[in-house]
């Protein structure tokens, strides 16, 4: 009888559920199937069903009613799980269908798997909106936040904080993100948005509430260290240019990398806090200086009045490298600056002070039309400076002629000149039409006529796109295209990574003194994933390499096996 009873039960619940689901909803049917399941508990109690026939019984309902159908249950357009994914109102369905299909663990699996597809589609819709330029980079980060908030309360509704959805949620992200260096580059400015104006007015708990969910986006990046690369750049510039919302607010980020990565990840950017305050001191220290020799100078009353510099000293390791040759700036400015000089070198010997103008700013006093005087002080950069100071002996100059009084490289000294002629802030006028520079003889006037309604007007720069629309397109064109790459790794961090893996395989095999070739690549891999993930191919170089200038050799009965050489 028993075989009988199985085989009826089976072909029974195999039409029904077929009848059913081709007339009713998804979500219809999993409450369906829940009432038959609980039917059949009911009905198994009530006759007194020994245990041999009722773990068969429960095994093909399940089969005919969870198992057989999965698939369908998932994919089902407009109330499948897939399509329920979709919509934020429908926890409750999808915790339904999740409860349904845990009777048959292996069934699971598909609920999975459309959870990492949804995820992933919607990670590459934000990629491509920011390919084509219709999201900034905050934009971007923005809607990954999003995206993370809702498929973490899909995860703890829906699939009750199952580990194993956890994981593929984590991987899903992981995939997108890490597709090329873009994440990492949007990361950082969207943090460096956060840290000029974005945190304004928030208490202390909001702003660590705000940066934990960067750390979140942070820990799904496998390239760290170009996220790195950018923050620093970012980060010095905030700096320098005194743009930062709170210092409180600066040092709680670099607080939460250190406590991410450990200590030797922030050790620089603790180095660049640690040079301000440094030069806070030192600035205090040279006005008291200068202070003195005023004092003592007063009686030469045909002295001119000095100029006032603030100088900031910082280490030439801890900040991003600037490759860029100095200026020929104004003579009182080197007056003032070789004094601070001779004051410094005399207080540290042995240092080498390099001078960065292309980071400077300055205040300068100017005066428009005539009597009665227009003066306004204006906060430029110091390559605008030291354009601006040109015209005090001419009304007119050529962008040739500009370019040799002060030696200013020639895409930033067009960037530059443009920032000084738009509508808002005509300080000079150019001799040519359109926005671009057309050739060295285009002219630059001294325009009288500038007004502002305030005394003290801030010059901001414009883009690069605006300097040459047609030279930067290109350019944008060719970085967009490089960028969606997977190799798209600045050129500073890809040298810095192969002295971090020479440096990592001489550790590995200083102390292990002899290792085949895939133990030291897992080895080295496990020691760098904090900053980073190398392929095999390019630890594989690095070893190379390394054999060449015999830090290493191949044991000779084995081409696999590496020997340190001491």
């Amino acid at each position: 009888f028993e075989s009988l009873f199985l085989g009826t039960t089976q072909e029974f619940y195999r039409l029904e559920s077929l009848s059913y689901l081709s007339q009713n909803t998804a979500t219809a049917y999993v409450e369906k199937a829940q009432v038959r399941i609980e039917e059949e508990k009911d009905r198994a109690k009530a006759l007194g069903l020994a245990s041999t026939t009722e773990e068969p019984l429960k095994s093909i309902v399940e089969t005919e009613l969870i198992e057989r159908h999965a698939r369908a249950l998932v994919d089902m357009e407009h109330s499948g799980f897939a399509s329920l994914l979709t919509d934020e109102t429908k926890l409750q369905e999808m915790r339904c269908m999740f409860d349904l299909f845990a009777r048959v663990p292996s069934s699971v699996d598909n609920l999975r798997d459309a959870l990492a597809e949804r995820i992933k589609a919607d990670g590459r819709g934000l990629i491509s909106d920011q390919e084509r330029g219709s999201s900034d980079p905050p934009a971007f980060v923005r809607g990954v936040l999003k995206m993370r908030s809702r498929y973490n309360d899909v995860v703890a509704v829906a699939f009750r904080g199952e580990k194993r959805a956890q994981k593929r949620m984590r991987e899903s992200f992981e995939d997108f993100l890490n597709a090329d260096t873009r994440a990492a580059s949007c990361l950082a400015v969207y943090v460096d948005e956060l840290l000029r104006n974005g945190l304004r007015g928030c208490s202390e708990q909001e702003v660590n509430e705000r940066l934990e969910k960067v750390i979140l986006v942070f820990r799904y990046l496998s390239d760290k260290d170009v996220f790195e690369a950018f923050y620093k750049q970012h980060l010095a510039k905030r700096l320098l240019g005194n743009r930062s919302v709170s210092e409180e607010a600066e040092r709680a980020m670099v607080s939460q990398l250190k406590a991410e990565c450990g200590y030797q990840f922030t050790s620089k950017l603790e180095g660049m806090f640690n040079d301000m305050r440094i030069s806070r001191d030192m600035r205090d220290s040279y006005k008291a200086h200068k202070r003195s020799e005023q004092d003592e100078g007063e009686a030469d009353s045909s002295r001119v009045k000095p100029i006032d510099i603030e100088v900031d000293v910082l280490t030439n390791g801890y900040w991003p490298s600037q490759n860029v040759p100095p200026c020929t700036l104004p003579i009182p400015v080197q007056g003032a600056i070789n004094k601070f000089s001779t004051f410094y070198l005399e207080k540290h010997t042995g240092r080498k002070l390099s001078w960065q103008s292309s980071a400077g700013s300055a205040e300068i006093r100017a005066t428009f039309g005539s009597s009665p005087f227009r003066r306004h002080d204006l906060c430029v950069s110091t390559y605008q400076m030291c354009i601006l100071v040109l015209f005090n002996d001419r009304n007119t100059m050529t962008l040739g002629q500009i370019r040799s009084a002060t030696q200013i490289p020639d895409m930033e000294l067009r960037r530059h000149l443009i920032s000084l002629c738009t509508p808002k802030h005509k300080i000079l006028k150019k001799g040519s039409k359109g926005k671009a520079i057309a050739s060295d003889e285009d002219t630059f006037t001294y325009n009288p006529d500038y007004t502002s309604k305030f005394k003290r007007v801030r010059i901001p720069l414009v883009s690069l796109k605006e300097t040459n629309p047609h030279k930067t397109s290109t350019a944008a064109a060719e970085a967009s295209a490089e960028s969606a790459g997977s190799s798209a790794v600045p050129a500073s961090v890809e040298e810095d990574r192969r002295h971090l893996v020479e440096a990592s395989i001489v550790r590995v095999m200083k102390a292990r003194k002899a290792l085949h070739h895939n133990d030291l690549i897992a080895e080295v891999s496990k020691q760098l994933s904090v900053r980073f993930v190398p392929s095999p191919q390019f630890i594989k170089k690095r070893i190379e390499s390394l054999i060449e200038r015999e830090y290493l050799e191949r044991a000779k009965d084995d081409r696999r096996l590496y020997n340190y050489m001491a």
